[in-house]
């Protein structure tokens, strides 16, 4: 006999009206369109400086964290497909304060990764543009990506389609073109797998620096859970959603380790910084015609994608707000596309506000950026390992269908990576990351008084709007 689930279900599903257009194949672009931005062509160097070669191990065990966390994913994303997602479960399984902090959270840090990304934007373009302002650039490249994710769920798909195509693309010809000059053409002086243990051996910082490096390495990851915000807009979550996370971690990390891998062995590690990227350097010492060029094209592809991604990922998180009532409500209004414009006109907002911060600062190191745009995606992570541990017990305690995918290993593998990325975040403190607790915990802690203020108001509004006798019974 089957068993009852009713209570599981997201009852009367509050995001109704989201067009499920998404295919497994838009679904894999996606996430990889937000997760191969500046933080693989630039902050692959700082990683590098960080650990040495020992940076292969570093994006190994981050792929590892990571795998862990898409299969918590996967089997809850499957279980409640909506656009709240993770916010949404953790209220459900958890508290509505979970929900709520994992939410704004994760929308603040999407706001702010995509500040970051529409000011390189600009500094791209002054490459071939000098003399323009790079205001100019700011205010097109936004203006068109907020029409792109107005238009349609469709639309934005496509568009990140072929431009996470492009970036990939670019990705295997770098693997393909490394391997001939590595293997295929003539030998070259200072190039092979000899520049693992040169300059102070494969672990030249010790176990220390390999650590601190998978931290790093982590912010090039960060995107990957898009798909599950994906999930309330896809056709037949329940096997587009395994399957796209699969993939995309998958490949993520093939593509990561063999590059950076690739990267190191024709690359001296100690010439590797975030100045110039790496992949600059390797065209640079190949003598390859135009070198700057073609990588600050491909370069400049990745920000716009990645930040095509992070404003979808950023306004689907503020219309679940809305919806369940922790933001205005006109916010979770939808056009007759069904895309909620509303909250995407807030989300633009921060991108000009983020924006308008990061040329106020124009000496703050990429570090810094990187940090203050990391802690929501690292707290909204962390979360989704514990609302994992909540959710699979309440799930099999009250009775709920039986899941057609399930996370391996439970509860131990998803106790592991909730301790490795809680010890990741503390280490961060120990580093020049430290900025992202420095900023993570007073935003926490505003949040929980925003949560306790809004409850108190919604509590009086209610009593107020009770009828006489109800209020004197």
């Amino acid at each position: 006999m089957e068993k009852n689930n009713t209570q599981l279900n997201f009852k009367d599903e509050p995001e109704k009206g989201l067009k499920r257009e998404l295919k497994t194949s838009q679904l894999s672009m996606i996430a990889m369109g937000c997760a191969i931005g500046t933080g693989l062509f630039l902050g692959s160097g700082l990683a590098i400086q960080a650990a040495g070669p020992s940076v292969l191990l570093s994006y190994a065990l981050g792929a590892f964290i990571v795998l862990l966390l898409m299969g918590c994913l996967a089997e809850m994303t499957v279980a409640h497909p909506t656009s709240g997602s993770f916010g949404a479960i953790a209220e459900k399984y958890m508290s509505p304060m979970a929900g709520y902090l994992v939410r704004y959270s994760y929308w603040i840090g999407n706001v702010l990764a995509v500040g970051v990304e529409v000011s390189a934007v600009s500094v791209y373009m002054n490459y071939w543009f000098p003399t323009v302002p790079g205001i100019v650039w700011i205010l097109l490249f936004a203006g068109v990506l907020i029409y792109v994710n107005a238009t349609s769920v469709n639309t934005f798909a496509t568009f990140e389609y072929w431009f996470s195509f492009i970036k990939i693309s670019a990705i295997v010809g770098f693997i393909l073109l490394g391997a001939y000059v590595l293997f295929g053409s003539s030998e070259q002086p200072h190039i092979g797998p000899e520049n693992f243990v040169n300059e102070g051996g494969f672990f030249p910082f010790g176990l220390k620096g390999m650590w601190i490096a998978v931290f790093i390495s982590l912010f090039s990851f960060l995107g990957t859970e898009l798909i599950a915000v994906t999930s309330g807009e896809a056709k037949d979550p329940d096997a587009a959603v395994p399957k796209a996370l699969k993939a995309t971690v998958f490949r993520l990390s093939t593509f990561y380790v063999l590059t950076i891998g690739i990267m190191l062995m024709i690359v001296p590690w100690k010439t590797a910084g975030i100045e110039v990227s790496p992949f600059v350097k390797v065209m640079e010492i190949l003598n390859i015609p135009g070198a700057s060029g073609i990588m600050n094209f491909i370069i400049l592809t990745a920000a716009i994608s990645a930040m095509n991604a992070q404003l979808y990922a950023s306004t689907r998180m503020m219309f679940s707000l809305a919806r369940g009532k922790h933001a205005p409500t006109f916010l979770g209004k939808l056009n007759k596309s069904g895309v909620p414009t509303k909250a995407l006109a807030v989300s633009s907002t921060g991108i000009f506000i983020a924006a308008g911060v990061h040329a106020l600062l124009p000496g703050s190191s990429y570090a810094f950026m990187m940090g203050i745009s990391m802690f929501g995606a690292m707290f909204t992570w962390l979360m989704i390992f514990i609302s994992h541990l909540f959710f699979r017990v309440k799930w099999e305690k009250t009775g709920g269908r039986k899941l057609p995918v399930r996370m391996i290993g439970f509860p131990y593998l998803t106790i592991l990576g909730a301790v490795l990325l809680f010890s990741l975040m503390i280490t961060s403190w120990f580093t020049d990351f430290k900025i992202m607790l420095q900023f993570g915990i007073p935003w926490l802690l505003f949040l929980a008084v925003a949560y306790f203020v809004s409850k108190r108001r919604n509590i009086n509004h209610n009593v107020m709007e009770e009828p006489l006798e109800k209020k004197i019974e």
